[in-house]
């Protein structure tokens, strides 16, 4: 019966991540297409630049709520083995990346990703990589250099603290999502920068 579980959560979480809930709230609420804003994504950024930071917060939450139940079900509810949630989590990523409602031109998944490591069984990832983002959005530039960093360390934090394991394939398949849905922004090289530092320059100039 396991393979019927993971099979049936596999597709049930891609088809959850395949809504495109910020898209249809921004037509629903704001009567707008967010695709025609900021980078023309349809993810939860582009409901705020469409001018609504309350149902931007909505779209977010919405967005990172798709990686999170059938990931739980999988490992609380069906036991099912690490290789089997995993898998169910990638499922979740690639029905939002490439989004079957969207003619498979999906989202970035950024906050699907979030929604899976915060359901995933070894909660430290999640712990690490939310640290690791924070600091790397304190200290570098643009934005998607900010999050490849912060995923690549974490991989390299699951490779030693979790060995060659089934996180570890994960973590690897999730980057290469992840660079596929941001290699544009990719082609801009990083910068070092202090952000706290440039916070205060911008305040100091508008006193």
């Amino acid at each position: 019966m396991e393979l019927v579980y993971s099979l049936v959560l596999g597709v049930a979480a891609f088809w959850l991540g395949a809504c495109p809930f910020s898209l249809w709230l921004g037509r629903w609420l704001l009567h707008k297409d967010i695709r025609r804003y900021g980078d023309r994504n349809p993810g939860a950024t582009n409901v705020f630049r469409a001018g609504s930071m309350s149902v931007g917060i909505l779209a977010l939450l919405l967005d990172i709520a798709k990686g999170v139940p059938f990931v739980l079900l999988a490992h609380l509810v069906f036991r099912l083995p690490d290789p089997a949630v995993y898998a169910i989590g990638l499922c979740a990523i690639l029905g939002h990346a490439y989004s079957p409602f969207l003619r498979f031109k999906g989202g970035k998944a950024l906050a699907v990703t979030a929604g899976v490591l915060l359901a995933q069984p070894y909660f430290d990832i999640f712990v690490v990589v939310l640290l690791l983002a924070f600091l790397s959005f304190l200290f570098s530039k643009p934005d998607a250099w900010t999050i490849m960093f912060a995923i690549i360390a974490t991989t390299v934090y699951v490779a030693v603290a979790h060995g060659i394991s089934w996180e570890l394939l994960f973590m690897l398949c999730t980057l290469a999502i992840l660079v596929v849905k941001h290699f544009e922004d990719l082609k801009t090289a990083p910068r070092l920068t202090v952000r706290p530092i440039e916070w205060l320059k911008a305040k100091n100039a508008r006193t």
